[in-house]
């Protein structure tokens, strides 16, 4: 990647926050509609959407997401996006609904988590507490496999620098399905689930964070964006740097916190001008499929 290279921007519109949270969150299918297509409108190339509650499984699961994308996806069926995993009680039941809705609409991304993290907030001595979020290696492999199976890019989730090793293992092994993006996640300080200021995960979103994961990834030609969990990543010094070192951004809700309430088109809106700024294109659906070099149609 050059910074000739269009700048991908993904919009995140939703994740598990809440109204409450931000006002400007879509929950409802209308509202991810509208939403979508002012995204889109904005610059965005790719949209990252939960259904109403990642706890659904199955075909249930599925319905929820679709009756949003039937009506998107006939209406710009060049959109690129992917749906989350859900919160199944193995990988197998993580990953059903994702087929189901492949099966039914274009769906050329997928998604593996390659890695464990702890993931909390702070209790009221002030000390860490929360939950563990576990991917096992044979639930990596089996994710990787999914990708590869269904035709889909695998969009790897890098909440640690573990998260990327393990990636990397893949792509020195030559198994590292096509398509794939890098998507570093930085820690803000109102953590990952936005109810700081506390602890987070991830490394901070400094210029020799960026720069670490850099190094990591030297010589792999993999295409990789920036995010910042729990924070506002366009007041950070990695969005630009990221512009300027021929990486992408990924911005919107789903981790954006803070005083500010932007909406999810404001946000692309000001990635885009950023972009500009740098001297980058913006890319388009068709160009961000080139970039990534996704594999074929379902």
């Amino acid at each position: 990647m050059t910074v000739d290279t269009p700048v991908i921007i993904e919009a995140a519109i939703n994740g598990g926050s809440s109204k409450r949270r931000n006002p400007n969150v879509p929950r409802e299918p209308r509202e991810i509609i509208e939403d979508t297509y002012r995204c889109l409108d904005a610059g965005a190339a790719i949209i990252h959407a939960h259904n109403s509650d990642y706890q659904l499984t199955g075909q249930v699961a599925a319905d929820d997401y679709l009756a949003a994308w039937r009506v998107i996806l006939e209406a710009r069926p060049g959109t690129l996006w992917y749906p989350t995993l859900s919160g199944g009680r193995d990988v197998h039941e993580v990953l059903e609904h994702i087929a189901i809705i492949a099966d039914e609409v274009p769906l050329r991304i997928g998604v593996v988590d390659p890695g464990s993290t702890n993931i909390g907030r702070p209790d009221d001595e002030g000390l860490p507490i929360g939950v563990v979020y576990r991917n096992s290696y044979e639930d990596i492999r089996t994710s990787f496999a999914f990708c590869e199976q269904r035709q889909l890019g695998p969009s790897l989730a890098i909440y640690e620098p573990g998260f990327m090793q393990t990636a990397l293992t893949y792509f020195r092994a030559g198994r590292l399905p096509q398509g794939a993006m890098v998507k570093f996640y930085f820690g803000g300080e109102y953590g990952m689930f936005g109810k700081g200021p506390g602890v987070t995960f991830g490394l901070p979103p400094t210029k020799n964070a960026l720069l670490a994961y850099l190094d990591m990834i030297e010589g792999t030609g993999l295409p990789w964006s920036v995010s910042v969990w729990g924070g506002d990543l366009l007041e950070t010094p990695i969005a630009r740097l990221a512009l300027e070192r021929g990486g992408h951004l990924h911005v919107g809700l789903e981790e954006h916190s803070g005083e500010r309430k932007p909406s999810n088109e404001t946000l692309v809106q000001e990635a885009a001008s950023l972009a500009r700024q740098v001297g980058r294109p913006i890319a388009t659906p068709a160009e961000a499929e080139k970039i990534l070099n996704l594999p074929g149609r379902n």
